[in-house]
């Protein structure tokens, strides 16, 4: 377990992935009485070692959840059993959906990516703004979904553990239903807002320099969407074909993962009346420019 500043340690699961980079990190905060956030998957190795790495007489106050990713969150059960610390998070796997993710995901569209934790449920609710604190820690929770409907960032004085809103080595995955790209660029906007000195991410080391970071990532979504308009404005064109002009060099066969960005995009298009489509919306639909 790495130290990252007064208050603040870090250990990273060992599930190294082209979606988790180099695995997923879980941070103690505190001492003595401590919170974790984001205890990671169903690893009892990964248990063991976060345990394992606690100092002499520590244990676990609170430990809280950013999203329900099979990569963040099942291990919040297993730590909640041996310590007896109650799981805190903004809601269940489905929580804090947008109306149009509701609707996709009732229409039988799931989720993609990283896996979905549907037997999430934890045993305190936070609200956007809930403050909870220990012994030397508090934190603030921040909805901010995008990445996932029940996505919550946790401010911690002038840092915040960004979940996988904003990572350390790569720009999120959006995939509807469970992510929102209207939801992403106002999260990403509402993290500006808090002005914080640094990120500790869900993957990848600390964001030392946020307000750069925050804009780096909006502009990155706002050119994928002119790229997209510019696709469309050739012709009719369906999610994979739109993914095989514009991701040329990407191995194929993380195509799929592309592809459910686009459809991101494609959605959040749909509900500003810049395009439509022959079908009802959906990954397999033919998309044009109105």
């Amino acid at each position: 377990m790495a130290g990252l500043e007064p208050g603040v340690r870090r250990i990273v699961a060992r599930n190294p992935s082209p979606m988790t980079g180099t695995g997923t990190c879980t941070y103690v905060v505190g001492t003595g009485r401590v919170a974790v956030i984001d205890p990671g998957p169903a690893d009892p190795a990964h248990m063991q070692a976060l345990l394992g790495g606690l100092g002499r007489g520590e244990r676990v106050e609170a430990i809280f959840v950013t999203h329900a990713h099979l990569d963040h969150s099942p291990g919040a059960r297993l730590l909640a059993e041996v310590t007896g610390a109650a799981v805190h998070a903004f809601g269940p796997a489905d929580a804090g959906r947008s109306p149009v993710m509701a609707r996709l995901a009732a229409q039988g569209l799931a989720g993609g990516g990283e896996g979905v934790d549907a037997a999430f449920r934890p045993d305190v609710l936070l609200a956007d703004g809930a403050v909870v604190s220990g012994p030397d820690w508090s934190l603030r929770a921040l909805h901010t979904p995008g990445h996932f409907g029940n996505h919550l960032g946790f401010a911690f004085g002038d840092a915040i553990f960004t979940g996988d809103l904003v990572m350390g080595w790569s720009s999120t995955l959006i995939s509807p239903p469970d992510g929102d790209l209207g939801d992403y660029m106002r999260s990403l906007d509402r993290l500006a807002a808090e002005g914080a000195r640094r990120f500790f991410p869900g993957h990848g080391d600390p964001v030392e320099t946020p307000a750069e970071r925050l804009a780096a990532l909006a502009g990155h979504r706002r050119a994928r969407s002119r790229q997209i308009m510019e696709v469309l404005a050739r012709g009719p064109a369906t999610v994979m074909s739109i993914v095989r002009s514009l991701y040329t060099d990407l191995p194929e066969d993380l195509h799929p993962v592309a592809a459910r960005n686009v459809f991101a995009h494609l959605v959040e298009m749909h509900s500003k009346n810049e395009i439509s489509q022959a079908s009802e919306l959906s990954p397999g639909a033919i998309f044009f420019r109105r």
